[in-house]
């Protein structure tokens, strides 16, 4: 019986949305709006009567509906991207992120609204629509305007440190409490868990799917990427993430392959049926009265996230250098809220912290701004040209002087190609002190279990810890030795450039070999100390750590090329799977 009411649920949702989005098409509207026009239509609190009955299957088949929508997003999100959008879209997003957090707050305290409330209120006007703004320049036909491409890549740094915000979000809820420790920390793991999952996930992730391509079923293909998806979402929620987190993820890591254009296609068809079906279900929420009771507050909210977002993203824009059209067409183009707000209204209802008004507010006022967007950004090259007429000169000399002071202090020539090389080492130490910080933490995290699987033959503790702490520093080695290596290459070009003959005179070579080899050692000794407070449980007692790090350093000895060869394979393979997808995606 239950299937059956399922089958009809499911026929009423597909039916009803197919209907309303062609006539939204037909009327140049957002086909996102008429999915949620159509879950308000069918929904229970549109009378004469409830056409929905299985509400529980719905909502899981719109889980699937988010996973499938944060999944396409990382698919669409590539690192190199992320590299190329430079201080613009950090900027541009982070001063929105924090302005607009500020804002909800704000508002929600001046409503009367409790903390909770006005906390996720504030996270719900953070983040941009990129589904919808896509759309809107699409439409628009300026896609590959600059200010358009300013805007794909302050929505790249977005939905990064959307990611972020629901992870924090999720444990203010829980703990019910906000310290700055407990930020930083979340944070830390995050960003730690990030880096450790993109870097294993795009050496192996690739060549699996360049495996199973080779066989040229669609089939196989869309399978093992679902596989992926979804196993990768599991591990992701069994370690106490969210599962948007694993989906973006994932997506991104896919990003790299080969068969990114392949995965598109095949994947579009099942992302457009379940994030059908979870705008839909956003839409059956809607609660008319909800509407009526606030629409005060809605009519308040609206306006701060268009007013708010094209201050923030106009004025960061600005700040990177950008000119007063561009900064406000950036600012005007971003000034709506969507999918990534529905998630993060989803998780304040999910883990019951929230009042059951701000999820219907938070959509009203999503449809509102999307059905403004393309005016918006149509209305932004006139609104700046009036704006250029009634500034008063002297402001804008100012602003035209700012501009140029920008560009005169970018480094030029031989000073932009060292900035490049001291900024490529920093990642490359960043990524493998990553690495190395990843394996000390799964050795904490696991040492229960693999003391009660080594106590057959090692029944002391003390000796359980130092094999499993011996262990991680073994595996950690190639990385240590990269990241020793990197460093060193880095202090010698810093006492180059530092060390001046004119300084030193005739000393000169001598003291640039003194700051050579000191800054890699105190780096070191900084390492093995943080090491030494995150492996605190795993941590033996001196006397064994005395013994580990002498094997250390005879393995090292003896291994020290075997361990650059195996790290170099590992370097030339990520860089390869990276430019692979690079020429493939041109």
């Amino acid at each position: 019986m239950h299937a059956i009411s399922f089958i009809q649920d499911l026929a009423v949702i597909m039916l009803v949305a197919g209907v309303v989005t062609i006539v939204f098409h037909r009327l140049k509207q957002p086909v996102v709006l008429g999915y949620i026009v159509a879950g308000f239509i069918i929904g229970p609190h549109t009378p004469p009567f409830g056409l929905i009955h299985a509400e529980d299957t719905i909502k899981t088949l719109a889980e699937l509906g988010v996973i499938f929508l944060m999944f396409c997003l990382g698919l669409e999100f590539s690192l190199r991207k992320l590299f190329k959008v430079g201080a613009t879209a950090f900027i541009a997003a982070f001063l929105e992120i924090v302005l607009m957090i500020w804002i909800g707050f704000e508002i929600g305290r001046w409503f009367g609204w409790n903390t909770m409330d006005s906390l996720f209120l504030g996270a719900i006007l953070a983040i941009s629509s990129t589904t919808i703004i896509v759309k809107a320049l699409n439409d628009l036909k300026m896609k590959n305007e600059r200010f358009a491409q300013l805007i794909f890549g302050v929505l790249i740094v977005e939905d990064i440190l959307g990611i972020g915000i629901i992870a924090l979000l999720s444990g203010i809820a829980v703990s019910g409490t906000v310290s700055s420790g407990e930020v930083f920390s979340t944070v830390g793991k995050l960003s730690l868990f990030m880096i450790v999952a993109l870097v294993i996930g795009i050496l192996l992730v690739p060549r699996l799917l360049a495996y199973v391509a080779k066989f040229e079923s669609n089939e196989m293909l869309l399978i093992t990427v679902l596989g992926l998806c979804f196993g990768f979402c599991l591990l992701v929620v069994k370690l106490e993430y969210s599962m948007v987190l694993g989906a973006f993820l994932i997506g991104a890591i896919m990003a790299e392959s080969r068969q990114l254009l392949k995965i598109e296609r095949l994947i579009e068809p099942v992302r457009d049926m379940f994030s059908a079906i979870f705008f839909v279900a956003i839409g059956l929420m809607i609660d008319p009265q909800v509407l009526i009771d606030y629409a005060w507050p809605i009519v308040v909210i609206t306006l701060a996230v268009v007013l708010g977002k094209m201050l923030s993203c106009g004025m960061g824009a600005f700040i990177a250098g950008n000119d007063g059209r561009t900064s406000l067409r950036v600012g005007m183009g971003l000034s709506q809220i969507g999918e990534f707000s529905f998630i993060i209204a989803a998780l304040g209802m999910t883990l019951q912290v929230t009042s059951d008004f701000l999820y219907p507010v938070a959509v009203a006022v999503s449809a509102i701004t999307t059905l403004l967007t393309p005016y918006l950004i149509k209305a932004a090259d006139p609104l700046s040209i009036k704006l250029g007429k009634v500034m008063p000169d002297r402001l804008g000399r100012v602003l035209s002087l700012y501009g140029e002071w920008l560009r005169s202090i970018q480094p030029q020539g031989q000073g932009a190609m060292v900035a490049a090389m001291i900024r490529r080492i920093l990642l490359q130490v960043g990524v493998n002190l990553a690495l190395v910080i990843a394996i000390f933490f799964s050795g904490g995290y696991f040492a229960t279990r693999l003391g009660a699987w080594m106590s057959e033959w090692v029944t002391d503790v003390s000796q359980q810890k130092a094999l499993i702490w011996g262990a991680a520093l073994l595996l950690s080695l190639p990385f240590l030795i990269a990241a020793y290596r990197k460093l060193k290459a880095l202090s010698m070009l810093l006492a180059e450039m530092g060390v001046k003959p004119e300084m030193a005179g005739r000393h000169t070579q001598r003291v640039r070999r003194v700051v050579a080899e000191v800054i890699p050692l105190l780096s070191l000794l900084v390492i093995f100390l943080l090491l030494s407070a995150l492996s605190a449980s795993i941590l033996p007692t001196s006397e064994l750590l005395l013994i580990i790090a002498v094997v250390a350093a005879v393995v090292v000895a003896v291994l020290w090329r075997w361990f650059i060869r195996v790290h170099t394979r590992m370097q030339i393979a990520l860089l390869e799977t990276l430019e692979n997808s690079r020429d493939h995606s041109h």
